[in-house]
Order: C-alpha cells, then structure tokens, then sequence
C-alpha cells in the first residue's frame, strides 16, 4: 500500500452501528409496499443508493417523483428509530482527533442522503473534521462504482491511491477497490469471509478502539 495521504470514512455502518436500524425501516416500508422481506433478504438485498434500490425491486412500478417520496418516507422513519440511541462506533471520537492533531485530512463518502449525513454530523457535532463531505447527491453512479471516491479524492487533491477509506460492506469496499483505494474494513454488519477476494483490502477492525495512526502508517 502507498503512504497514505487522506482518510475517507463511509458513514452507515462505519462511523455510526446503525445497518439494522435501516434494516427494521426498509422492512417495515417494503411491507406497506407489497413486498414482505426477512431481515436476512433486506440485508444481502438493500444497498446503494435509494431510488436505485426501489428500481431495482419494483421494476417500472413507481415513478422518479414517487421513487423519491418513498425514500424520504423510509428515511424519516429511520431517523426517528435512531436518534435517541445515536452515538459514533466505539473509540472513533478518539480518532478523529488524532488525525486532526496530525494534520490527516479526512472526508466522508457515503450512500446515504444528504439529510442522514447532516442528521449524523450535525447531532454529534463532527462537521469540523472533515474536509470534503460527499453523498448520494452527489452522484450519478451509487456504489459499488467507483464515482463516489473518485469524487471525493479529487475534492481532497490526493489521488485515490493515496486515501485510506473506512467502510463495513462488500459494496463498498468494491466501490473502493475500483477507484484505486486501500480499505480497512470494519466489521460490524459483514464477516471478514465476506471480503477475501479483495485485493485491496488492508486490515479489519470490530471498531476504531483497534486502530491508531501509528497502526495505520505502520501498514501503509
């Protein structure tokens, strides 16, 4: 792995443990669709962004406009399910301050809507930390393609080599892989199985108790 440069957090499931929480309101907002799914079928079938996902499940059934609407809705409901237990992963405040004391730059790249970024950021008050903050907005192309932290190491100005990204699923260590970028994974909703085939896959963490710029900087 090249010197790493920049850090590039995914946000669902990396930053904050909140993958079931989506889980529980994807589940219950398909449901009111027609379309009754297991919590094992939500989780290996929902990622990416949401109108792609709701596409990709009901085929031409909706229109844009209601694709939208039926996201927000999904969206609301999460928010609401998880603001009174919102908290960062474990020993991820800490940090984010050592990489700000050295100087690291960081960002965020993530699926989520741009109203779940600013939910997460604004509440935990975590916006000073980060260079650049990217999301589904800012994208044509959801993970796994690579637009996303293509988008986010140019905003950054460190080519993509260079930038370390943090993300807990095989979609997005895919989207990281194809855009040139070493991942550690941090396993909270995937097992380490899952990623084996990913040659740019660096290490694995339960949370960020277990990593440290020192650790970092000894792999790179």
């Amino acid at each position: 792995m090249e010197n790493i440069k920049g850090i590039i957090f995914d946000m669902d499931g990396t930053m904050v443990d909140n993958m079931m929480i989506h889980h529980r309101a994807w589940q219950r907002k398909l449901a009111s669709l027609g379309l009754e799914l297991s919590i094992e079928e939500v989780h290996q079938r929902i990622h990416g962004v949401n109108e792609e996902i709701i596409g990709r499940l009901f085929g031409d059934r909706f229109s844009p406009e209601e694709r939208r609407k039926i996201s927000a809705e999904k969206e609301a409901e999460y928010r609401s399910i998880f603001l009174p237990e919102l908290k960062l992963l474990d020993g991820l405040s800490g940090f984010l301050d050592e990489m700000a004391a050295a100087n690291i730059p960081m960002a965020v790249g993530s699926a989520a809507p741009a109203e779940n970024i600013d939910f997460v950021l604004d509440n935990l008050n975590l916006r000073q930390y980060f260079k650049t903050v990217m999301h589904a907005g800012h994208v044509k192309n959801g993970k796994p393609h690579p637009e996303i932290f293509e988008n986010v190491s140019a905003a950054l100005g460190i080519p993509a080599r260079h930038c370390l990204v943090f993300e807990d699923s095989p979609t997005g260590v895919t989207a990281a892989m194809n855009a040139g970028c070493p991942a550690i994974v941090v396993t909270t909703t995937h097992e380490k199985a899952e990623f084996q085939s990913f040659s740019n896959v660096v290490g694995f963490i339960n949370d960020f108790t277990e990593v440290s710029l020192e650790s970092i900087l000894a792999t790179a």
